[in-house]
């Protein structure tokens, strides 16, 4: 698998975002409390808010347009809402972050 290194876990601040730019569009990167990364697309289901500056609460985030709460586990909007967001597949090795892309995996088939 080609993973592509984007940062160090140290570079993102405890219930916040660092995102990154890739041909498939930006990404969030999100760290939460407990030191837990995850990576999904920055752009809310409901109106397109930017995901990367809502407020990470446990393993979610909340659109700052909207409110909107967004499993940053599954993607899944929470509660009454309906919509999802694609999920990122992240690798934390020692601190060090790595994401891994389909259109990168797609070019390399």
């Amino acid at each position: 698998m080609n993973w592509i290194a984007i940062g160090h876990i140290d570079d993102i601040p405890l219930r916040g975002a660092r995102c990154v730019k890739t041909p498939e569009g930006k990404i969030a990167v999100f760290r939460t409390a407990e030191n837990e990364v995850f990576a999904i697309e920055d752009h809310c289901p409901h109106k397109g808010g930017p995901l990367s500056q809502g407020i990470v609460h446990g393993k979610a985030v909340t659109c700052p347009l909207h409110n909107w709460v967004i499993s940053l586990e599954s993607g899944k909007a929470l509660g009454a809402d309906e919509g999802e967001v694609r999920t990122i597949p992240l690798r934390n090795e020692d601190g060090r972050l790595s994401i891994m892309l389909e259109s990168l995996l797609q070019a390399a088939e």
